[in-house]
């Protein structure tokens, strides 16, 4: 078992996997490990489909083009979750409120998911594999996604993360400066201070681009983040959460 200070500062995005299974001591670590996961008042409102079935893999992989899905041992999907605690209260003749129709309902469906996803990459990187989140599950086709996997209404795919034994180890990824990140008090960086420091780190992005095995690219970090902003705005989303239950109103 890896360290903490290793699993948290040495973790990249491995999407070459080899052939043989994780043990399920493994799963069965990172299924407690997400389970116990911090959330919004212990409401713990996410769920994880665990997919281990090789043609359903290939579905998702066919409507992403991301060949990780197919090749990773073990695809989870991390979901927001109201639908548990539409079926309790019913049993107990509570009334649900309509807290999927407001916007901090959505985001704290949000927020749990993904703490459960990243409580899953530190205990998988603990455990020697390589993870790879996969986000383009909840934008790419929402509709066909939730039928896929039979999401019953309040319940919507935040995020995926693909699980295997590692064939690759990327390079590590140069990340912001921390003059960039932690601000004392309060947002207390002075614009100019702040934009030269994102221009350093524009900079070495490129640089690493240009020079890291496995593929290099001329990309920066701007422009290429600013097109994927630009792609994201055709997303249907919020059509997508309402046909899932989410009527959000305010």
């Amino acid at each position: 078992m890896e360290s903490v200070k290793k699993s948290l500062l040495e973790r990249t995005s491995v999407r070459r996997y080899e052939r043989e299974p994780i043990p399920q001591e493994t799963m069965d670590f990172i299924y407690e490990a997400i389970r116990n996961t911090p959330t919004s008042y212990n409401g713990q409102q996410f769920s994880v489909i665990d997919i281990d079935d090789q043609a359903l893999k290939e579905q998702l992989y066919e409507l992403t083009g991301q060949k990780q899905l197919k090749t990773c041992n073990r695809l989870l999907i991390f979901c927001s979750d109201y639908h548990k605690m539409e079926l309790l209260a019913k049993e107990k003749n509570l009334d649900m409120p309509p807290f999927t129709d407001t916007m901090d309902g959505t985001i704290i469906g949000i927020i749990d998911a993904s703490l459960a996803m990243m409580s899953a990459v530190v205990a998988a990187q603990a455990a020697g594999l390589g993870s790879n989140c996969i986000g383009y599950l909840r934008t790419v086709d929402p509709a066909k996604v939730a039928d896929l996997l039979k999401l019953p209404k309040g319940v919507f795919v935040v995020c995926g993360l693909a699980l295997g034994i590692p064939r690759e180890h990327p390079d590590l990824k140069p990340k912001q400066t921390k003059d960039t990140v932690f601000f004392k008090n309060s947002y207390s960086q002075e614009p100019a201070k702040l934009t030269q420091d994102l221009v350093e780190y524009d900079k070495i992005v490129k640089h690493y681009n240009e020079t890291r095995s496995g593929g290099t690219t001329e990309n920066d970090w701007c422009s290429h983040i600013l097109e994927y902003y630009r792609h994201a705005m055709d997303y249907k989303i919020l059509d997508y959460l309402k046909a899932q239950g989410y009527n959000i109103q305010k």
